[in-house]
């Protein structure tokens, strides 16, 4: 037992001398179990009667509905205002004379008033799913087991609070369906509507991307930064990604002045760091160099 004192001493030394430990008792962080619940009770609103196994019909659904918004939303502010007192705390934000709970309300109530059009542009997401994969039998299908879908419905929620500028959270939400996809999107790429991920595992996609209306990805694709330095950190590092462009299996784009003009297509495994022309494919074949065809 004294080899296990001496090891508990040790640890305990670490926690002073290397941090990396949340406090309960002073400015908590955001829990993962938490933020894990949070989304799935999400998931279950865009939803409905899909993810849970309670009955749904037209008679108890505003009931259902109002008391999962106003449960959830009691659980976002808890975890938003702890997210805003970790950003004060580094000195990165400032929640005004009401106080980070006063800004989480604020920001927790936007989200509910935009959630109807996240939900709008998810059924443009689902439909393109449906469209593009012949093996597709239904929406629903879609709905309950797709990865792509899964991966996109999560970066469309992770997003806005991204842009809200609340720490942590984003990127916990990314990471979770991450974890479950195989699928890499940070929560500040900006994707367009009828967006389509086919297969999915391995897909990345960077901080700084952008990405139009009508793009469709295979897996295995990454959309990227060039090396950069630290401090370059808040320029544009990832490819723009235009309108009606279709990108096949591990193919990589690099660098954030790289633009892949709309409509055209890019083929498997090739390697891009300069702008594609609009309407332009560009492949490989059988080891030559890559190959442009308007």
């Amino acid at each position: 037992m004294d080899r296990i004192g001496k090891s508990i001493d040790s640890l305990m030394e670490t926690y002073g001398a290397y941090g990396m430990v949340n406090h309960s008792g002073g400015a908590n962080l955001p829990g993962r179990e938490n933020i894990a619940h949070i989304v799935q009770g999400l998931d279950e609103l865009i939803f409905p009667g899909f993810r849970e196994n309670q009955g749904l019909d037209h008679s108890n659904l505003k009931l259902i509905t109002a008391e999962k918004v106003n449960h959830l939303a009691r659980e976002l502010i808890r975890e938003v205002e702890k997210s805003l007192a970790f950003s004060v705390k580094e000195g990165s934000f400032s929640c005004g004379h009401g106080g980070c709970h006063a800004a989480a309300e604020l920001i927790v109530d936007s989200f509910f008033e935009g959630l109807p059009q996240i939900r709008r542009v998810l059924s443009l997401d689902m439909q393109a799913s449906f469209r593009g994969d012949p093996a597709a039998k239904s929406f629903e299908e879609v709905i309950l087991s797709y990865p792509g879908f899964r991966a996109i419905t999560v970066h469309r929620l992770a997003h806005y609070f991204w842009k809200a500028q609340v720490p942590l959270i984003p990127r916990m939400m990314s990471e979770m369906v991450h974890g479950s996809t195989g699928i890499d999107i940070h929560p500040g790429a900006e994707i367009g509507e009828s967006f389509f991920i086919d297969h999915g595992t391995g897909v990345v996609i960077g901080e700084t991307t952008i990405i139009g209306n009508n793009v469709k990805l295979y897996q295995g694709v990454t959309l990227g930064a060039l090396s950069v330095k630290k401090e370059e950190g808040n320029h544009k590092r990832h490819p723009t990604i235009e309108d009606d462009v279709t990108i096949y299996s591990h193919a990589t784009i690099l660098g954030g002045e790289t633009v892949i003009g709309r409509g055209s297509v890019i083929g498997g495994n090739v390697w891009i760091t300069e702008s594609v022309p609009p309407n332009t494919t560009v492949y490989t074949s059988a080891g030559e160099q890559i190959k442009w065809k308007h």
